[in-house]
């Protein structure tokens, strides 16, 4: 279509948002479908951090905001980063956005130019490749491996970086592997960026408070104060607070940027909802207990789901550290043959395969740059994993 632009024809729709569509459209044909694929918790939006949007409403705070954020919301910001990663930030080094998705693709439309790289190890959220074409980049999809947990290797980012890169984007726990780096494993990615200073950070850290076990979260500025002042630290309370459809990311970082993305943000969206931001000011100040009570929910979420995928004839799925997704290889089945004489070809054959033979809606990892692999959402009931996952065990001994 002549009136598309070139910027448009360079992206695809969304991986996730189609299967989730193709669930519902199949629900709808009275179809009894289970689907996992969505990245969203199940859990409420707290009473609290609710009354804090409703007393907003009630007290007028319903006009536009300041393009970067309500004043309460940013110094919560700087209070955030502070207590829970050591980082000194003012509130003027933050900016408030309409999700982290937002957040993420000012910050690419405001620094990358044509040719400039960006380093994303794969697997990846569906949307960051697309993010950098929009822009006028190239993505770099580093492939990481099952063996390392699926991060980034010292020697695999060495490698990759050349005098074009500009960003490396590193989002840790993932989506769509679940994989968290430990302290030591940033430092050894930290100090080769150091050697490198044309190279900036910019940190998914949506899934944070969602790490399981002893696992202590650590982000990339904390663990080498040097890249402070190339680091962009992006986070949210769609994932920890269960506010997904408040649509509020927000970030730090280096003063320029932030006015930067400011501007840019000006002549695009303006400020965030002026409601959703006060219920974010709540989210950020107020009691944080439910965080580990539900945390420990999803712990247990991912040990049944882990049991019961290696359960599974022809998979393998390692245990993640954080978020509330696994990534299973489904690489023995390739090439077997469903109960219809369907061969088995590739991951998107096998979850197409999976859903019309069982009714059970999950993505393939081809999309997220890495297969044959496939990505499970646990954010759901420990009853609804069970029988979705008994289904998968079936389904996977039909395979000849």
């Amino acid at each position: 279509m002549p009136f598309i632009s070139d910027a448009l024809l360079r992206v695809k729709p969304s991986a996730t948002i189609a299967v989730t569509q193709k669930a519902r459209d199949l629900k709808s044909a009275g179809r009894d479908i289970i689907s996992l694929s969505v990245g969203e918790p199940d859990f409420d939006t707290p009473d609290n951090i609710k009354a804090a949007a409703i007393a907003a409403i009630q007290r007028g705070d319903t006009k536009y905001t300041p393009v970067a954020g309500i004043i309460p919301l940013r110094e919560a910001i700087a209070a955030k980063f502070k207590r829970e990663n050591g980082l000194d930030y003012k509130p003027s080094q933050t900016i408030v956005g309409t999700g982290g998705k937002h957040i993420l693709f000012n910050a690419f439309l405001s620094t990358v130019n044509p040719g400039d790289e960006v380093i994303i190890p794969a697997p990846y959220w569906v949307s960051y490749p697309d993010m950098v074409l929009i822009a006028g980049g190239r993505p770099v999809a580093v492939e990481t491996k099952i063996e390392h947990g699926f991060k980034l290797q010292p020697e695999a980012l060495e490698k990759a970086i050349t005098p074009k890169t500009k960003w490396l984007l590193l989002n840790s726990p993932s989506n769509p592997s679940g994989a968290a780096y430990t302290h030591d494993e940033l430092k050894a990615l930290t100090d080769i960026l150091l050697r490198h200073p044309q190279v900036w950070v910019l940190t998914d850290d949506i899934y944070e408070h969602l790490v399981y076990g002893e696992f202590d979260f650590v982000t990339p500025a904390q663990v080498e104060p040097r890249l402070i002042d190339r680091t962009l630290t992006m986070n949210g309370v769609s994932k920890s607070y269960a506010m997904t459809g408040w649509r509020i990311g927000y970030a730090a970082g280096p003063l320029e940027l932030i006015k930067a993305m400011e501007m840019l943000q000006g002549q695009q969206t303006s400020g965030a909802c002026s409601i959703a931001q006060w219920a974010s000011v709540e989210a950020l100040n107020g009691p944080q207990d439910f965080i580990k009570e539900r945390r420990k929910i999803f712990e247990g979420r991912r040990d049944l789901v882990v049991s019961m995928l290696n359960q599974a004839k022809y998979l393998r799925c390692p245990q993640p550290e954080g978020a509330f997704y696994v990534y299973p290889s489904c690489a023995e089945a390739i090439g077997k043959r469903t109960a219809e004489g369907k061969t088995i070809l590739s991951d998107e054959d096998f979850v197409s395969a999976l859903l019309d033979s069982e009714g059970v809606a999950v993505v393939q990892g081809s999309a997220f740059g890495l297969g044959p692999n496939f990505r499970i959402s646990y954010a759901t009931s420990a009853p609804v994993l069970e029988d979705a996952c008994a289904k998968i065990q079936r389904f996977c001994s039909s395979l000849v």
